[in-house]
């Protein structure tokens, strides 16, 4: 298969590639672009594991005010150029975020930042609804661990369903960033405030 201009370009402006490389990934694949797309995205994931340890200093910093001014968003999203942090996929993401954090109301970015006496908590009144359910003793402990990973489904920012694509978490959304850009990018922390919120 002839391998065009417009499809190194359509491949290239889904994956923020460079022209070379959305060529030699059309040949290689004998002009499947979901195929080409695949190599591309596992290329780009495999730069930034080796880049992994590389600082995140560059990024953008995002407000959001929602219309009517009662819940406002404030995140920082890292990343490692400020060539990066311009680029129009990059911002674009950065609105996306707070939007959906204006939304969904996670209350952390991953399970590791949920304090420990919070988790023994949710634990305990998990245990103690499996068992007023008549739930055996046996499987008790796996209802627990069931609903406590619902529970950082709806908690936990990167483990929420994207508002924009509710197939894909916040996590595969960055994951994909990461993968298109070549580089380490950090949703490093964020803040919502609600209008009355803990009174």
């Amino acid at each position: 298969m002839e391998i065009t201009t417009a499809m190194v370009k359509e491949l290239r402006d889904k994956t923020g590639a460079g022209i070379l490389d959305c060529r030699k990934a059309l040949e290689a694949s004998g002009g499947d672009f979901d195929a080409a797309l695949t190599a591309l995205r596992e290329k780009g994931l495999a730069d930034v594991a080796k880049r992994s340890g590389r600082v995140a200093t560059e990024g953008v910093v995002e407000v959001y005010g929602h219309p009517g001014n009662r819940v406002g968003v404030m995140l920082e999203l890292n990343c490692e150029t400020d060539f990066v942090a311009r680029t129009e996929g990059f911002q674009a993401l950065a609105h996306d975020l707070v939007l959906h954090i204006a939304f969904a109301a996670p209350r952390y970015i991953s399970r590791d930042e949920v304090p420990a006496d919070e988790i023994e908590a949710e634990k305990k009144v998990y245990r103690a609804q499996a068992l007023e359910e008549g739930k055996p003793e046996h499987i008790v402990e796996r209802i627990v661990e069931g609903r406590l990973d619902k529970f950082y489904r709806q908690v936990c920012l990167l483990e929420q369903p994207f508002v924009k694509d509710e197939e894909r978490t916040v996590g595969d959304v960055l994951q994909d960033l990461k993968a298109r850009v070549g580089e380490n990018v950090v949703l490093r922390r964020f803040v919502r405030y609600e209008l009355g919120e803990g009174l």
